[in-house]
């Protein structure tokens, strides 16, 4: 509703502080506006080139007093540093196999008289190939004998164990169309549609409660994986919505996947990378006390409610402490930045490059070194940065977009600088965003879950299948073996623990060294 003339207050400060309320209000709107705009038309980058295009790495600015180039190209310094191509040129991989192709001239005879060549040398040269995939029918036969001198019983190899008795599919098909939809994200109407065009019919259940099938018989490896990850001291979780089918309404309703991983290549410490996805119906804190039951160590999250409440109750078994993710502290100021232009919201992206500069260059030692360099180094920018969060805010109205991101900041402050010290954590939750983008592909291209018991096959095979894969497996090959194993018993109950990723590719290499 329109303000009137006597709907104002006679009192200049109160009308002072009135303009300023309404001034940082539309400052919000304008903000939001922009946001949206951003969202539909806009760069989704986070990088400094496209967030602020002035920002020149914190750490150059002590050489600020140096005197300039003649010229005007950027010293060599000053240059964003690209990072080394990843190619293969010239170095094809060892391991795949070698089919030689032989070419012959037309003729060996000489052309001048006519006698027969001899070989003197050959020029080879190596280019990358592909065999198309072929489907192809697996017949098993198994022999009868009898004694024709007596009448004795019968003698005839057992049937070998399937995954799906009766079925059409063997288990490495099985595994092959898991790998595609749950490591690849290829849906299974598109794999029903390859599977006809190489002149196979199957309708999209037959396959779905292939995968179900899949999913029931290494459940209890998918067990052991997320109680083996609980047992480190350090865990990250992030969460991401799940649209599933609701009968009866004739729409989805969301329910949630939640990611637990562990990785601690960054120190050369003892966890493997590892992703484990929880199928829940919601994401409130009874979903995240139930996965958690039992751990106790340092647990890495964005600044979600849910996460706050768990590491306050005292009645939850274990003790969990809350490291939070610079990364999303730094998304608000990037945010503001893009929306209002603001010079302060671009400084703190600058500060806090010069803190991911810093931990470039320490990635890769072990935690003693990685904490004696972040005391030594990031500690004094962060408490430098502090102060500046501090002193700008109080000049700055509460219904503005910047005074958000910086008690966003400042109330996660201890969490958000736990990294400094302990060498074994990071500053961020980059390591299971990452593995969440998976299933953030997987249902954009599906569009929603069929059922909770697809939710759930879908989050036993995606953690498997991607833990191979942040591992170095092969997905399929990997996953064709473990299920060829549990399907024929070679491999116990008890001895579940060599198919977990990490174990299964250590026993690999063994085999390789042995073999070499």
């Amino acid at each position: 509703m329109a303000l009137r003339p006597e709907d104002l207050p006679c009192d200049p400060a109160a009308l002072a502080e009135m303009v300023l309320a309404f001034e940082g209000e539309n400052d919000d709107l304008r903000a939001e506006i922009v946001t949206l705009k951003s969202l539909i038309f806009g760069a989704r980058s986070e990088r400094s080139a496209i967030v602020c295009a002035e920002q020149i790495a914190f750490d150059l600015e002590r050489t600020a007093g140096a005197q300039p180039p003649a010229n005007d190209d950027k010293p060599a310094a000053l240059r964003p540093k690209r990072r080394k191509p990843r190619r293969n040129i010239g170095a094809l991989p060892a391991h795949l196999p070698r089919v030689d192709r032989v070419i012959e001239p037309a003729s060996t005879f000489c052309p001048c008289c006519a006698g027969q060549m001899h070989r003197i040398g050959e020029e080879s040269s190596e280019a990358l190939d592909r065999v198309p995939a072929w489907l192809r029918v697996l017949r098993t036969i198994r022999p009868k004998y009898a004694c024709r001198a007596c009448e004795g019983p019968i003698v005839q190899a057992p049937a070998p164990a399937r995954l799906v008795e009766g079925g059409m599919a063997t288990t490495a098909l099985i595994a092959h169309i898991a790998a595609a939809k749950y490591a690849w994200q290829s849906t299974l109407y598109r794999q029903t549609q390859i599977l006809a065009g190489q002149g196979v019919v199957v309708d999209r259940q037959t396959l779905a409660r292939w995968m179900g099938s899949a999913a029931w018989l290494v459940r209890s490896l998918y067990d052991l994986q997320l109680k083996t990850m609980h047992s480190f001291e350090r865990l990250f979780c992030d969460e991401t919505p799940m649209p599933v089918l609701d009968p009866g309404r004739g729409r989805t309703r969301i329910c949630q996947f939640w990611a637990h991983a562990t990785d601690d290549r960054a120190w050369k410490g003892p966890a493997p990378p590892a992703v484990a996805y929880v199928f829940a119906g919601g994401r409130g804190k009874k979903e995240i006390v139930a996965q958690l039951a039992g751990f106790e160590g340092v647990l890495q999250v964005d600044g979600y409610a849910a996460y706050v409440s768990l590491a306050g109750d005292a009645k939850i078994p274990g003790k969990i402490q809350l490291a939070y993710c610079l990364v999303h502290a730094r998304r608000n100021f990037v945010r503001v930045h893009k929306t209002t232009n603001s010079p302060f919201a671009a400084e703190v992206i600058e500060r806090i490059a010069a803190v991911y500069a810093i931990e470039e260059r320490i990635r890769g030692l072990d935690a003693g070194e990685r904490h004696a360099a972040r005391q030594a180094e990031t500690k004094p920018l962060m408490e430098a940065l502090k102060a500046r969060l501090v002193a700008v805010k109080d000049g700055i109205s509460r219904q503005s977009t910047l005074i958000k991101a910086i008690d966003y900041m400042l109330e996660r402050w201890q969490g958000l600088t736990a990294f400094l010290d302990d060498g074994r954590l990071e500053p961020d939750t980059n390591t299971v965003e990452r593995s969440i983008r998976p299933i953030a592909i997987g249902k954009k291209n599906s569009l929603f879950s069929g059922d909770e018991g697809g939710g759930e096959t879908w989050s036993i095979l995606s953690s498997l299948l991607n833990t191979a894969k942040l591992n170095g497996l092969d997905p399929e090959a990997y996953l064709v073996d473990v299920l060829e194993r549990m399907v024929s018993g070679a491999t116990k109950a008890n001895q579940l623990h060599e198919l977990l990723a990490w174990n299964w590719k250590a026993a690999r290499e063994a085999e390789k060294r042995a073999a070499a």
